[in-house]
């Protein structure tokens, strides 16, 4: 031990190793979870590692609790465009009684649809579980094997159990943070610059909401924040979202914005920035429910009912890949020969004190682009697949598929594309692209070719 140099060097050790997967998939938010149920159903042995104790990423440990870009203007009608792996989700979560009915955003501009926590993680569970696919829960992964510069070996993972290996052909990093790209040596990007990513937030829930006497508050909030401010309140952030549940009482309030002493977006890659940062959330979340309590109509007997495990990460780092959606793309809604299925959700950044929205064309444009295949592959490493809010995408281009929507219809093509490149004994970027887009049409996902 060297303390002087402010590193130890650990001994050398034996690494039992868990298990040998066709597939290994890590990450168990929506990308993960329509990844890992494709592969073992296209017949993979199919292994996910979340290091929760529950399946949902950002939409339930970070108390989300509502899918955003399941839906498109297009041309003026407000649709469902993400389907497939999505389709079986959502009948899931409606059979067991969780999930509204979709509602409309921004003035009739676009849709998201409300779930209750409790469902999603099990509607979840059953889904990947009913696959085939096996779950790793409290397993982080923290570093990799590499059997030559360009390909994974295993993946190391820490569990209660102690330090374990997961031997796998082809990995899916679906981590949110790229943790398994960034591991094995794939280029990565924050931000524009490396420190102006978007602000996180903490999310919460409250309930004892008057539905009656509330109304449609959530048009409101704005103006009664205005009015405070001219009292002398201060918000960390405009632009409120504040809408009710399935159950009118409850709400959900996203309304925090996390930031460092000097200014600069928390990272969530930084232990110490995210453990300022949560202690940051719980706080503004206590000051804007009194807030809530004293100015807004219908929330004078509310109460917090639960404020979310984590913070709620939008942008860390962004696996550099063979193609980089852009801002362009989202707002041209730009079509790919590889597309993969589609993005229907705006630009939506989250900058300093604000959130600032661009919007396609609409109605006059069909409302959504193409995601290609591409945007999958991440440089240097052959046998790895990234899905999710890491995806390759630029800082703009990220704000808008980032979302729920996106991340299920990477997942399910990240998934089959790794099932159908071991059944052809190719490399996952040396794959067939209408193999793969005939695959994920026959199991019921959109493409986007014909709108």
């Amino acid at each position: 031990m060297n303390i002087s140099t402010g590193t130890l060097t650990e001994p050398s050790r034996e690494t039992p190793v868990l298990g040998e997967f066709d597939v290994v998939v890590v990450g168990g938010g929506p990308a993960g979870i329509a990844a890992a149920a494709t592969a073992a159903h296209l017949g993979q042995s199919t292994l996910l590692i979340e290091s929760y104790g529950f399946l949902g990423g950002m939409g339930t440990a970070a108390g989300v609790t509502n899918f955003c870009g399941l839906h498109a203007n297009v041309h003026g009608a407000i649709r469902q465009v993400v389907h497939g792996v999505a389709d079986e989700l959502l009948e899931r979560m409606r059979k067991l009684g969780g999930l509204s009915e979709p509602h409309i955003l921004f003035g009739g501009k676009i849709a998201a649809q409300a779930y209750d926590n409790a469902t999603l993680k099990v509607a979840a569970d059953e889904l990947v579980l009913v696959s085939g696919a096996k779950l790793l829960f409290h397993a982080q992964a923290v570093g990799v094997l590499m059997t030559s510069p360009d390909a994974i070996g295993a993946v190391l993972i820490e569990t209660k159990s102690g330090r374990r290996a997961v031997v796998g052909r082809i990995f899916i990093d679906c981590s949110g943070d790229g943790d398994l790209s960034s591991h094995a040596g794939a280029p990565f990007e924050k931000g524009t610059t490396g420190d102006d990513m978007m602000y996180p937030s903490t999310m919460f829930r409250v309930n004892g909401v008057d539905p009656i006497r509330a109304g449609d508050a959530w048009n409101h909030f704005g103006r009664l924040m205005e009015e405070a401010e001219r009292g002398g309140r201060r918000f960390p952030r405009k632009t409120p979202i504040i809408r009710p549940q399935k159950n009118p009482v409850e709400w959900r309030a996203n309304v925090t914005q996390l930031s460092n002493p000097d200014g600069t977006p928390v990272d969530g890659t930084d232990a110490q920035q995210l453990s300022r940062g949560e202690v940051e959330g719980r706080r503004q979340i206590v000051d804007f429910f009194r807030f809530l309590r004293e100015s807004a109509p219908g929330f004078e007997n509310a109460y917090i009912l639960e404020i979310a495990p984590q913070v709620g990460i939008r942008e860390t780092r962004r696996i550099v890949g063979e193609y980089q959606l852009t801002e362009d793309d989202v707002l041209q809604c730009a079509s790919f020969d590889d597309t993969i299925g589609v993005n229907g959700w705006p630009i939506e950044e989250h900058i300093a004190g604000n959130v600032a929205f661009k919007w396609q064309d609409i109605p006059k444009a069909r409302g959504f682009n193409h995601l290609p295949y591409r945007m999958l592959l991440p440089l240097k490493v052959d046998n790895l697949l990234v899905a999710g809010r890491c995806g390759s995408m630029t800082h703009m281009g990220q704000s808008a598929a980032r979302v729920s929507g996106g991340c299920l219809v990477m997942g399910q093509a990240a998934g089959t594309a790794a099932a159908l490149a071991l059944n052809a004994g190719v490399r996952p970027r040396k794959l067939e692209i209408r193999a793969l887009q005939e695959r994920l049409e026959a199991d019921g996902a959109y493409l986007g070719r014909v709108a």
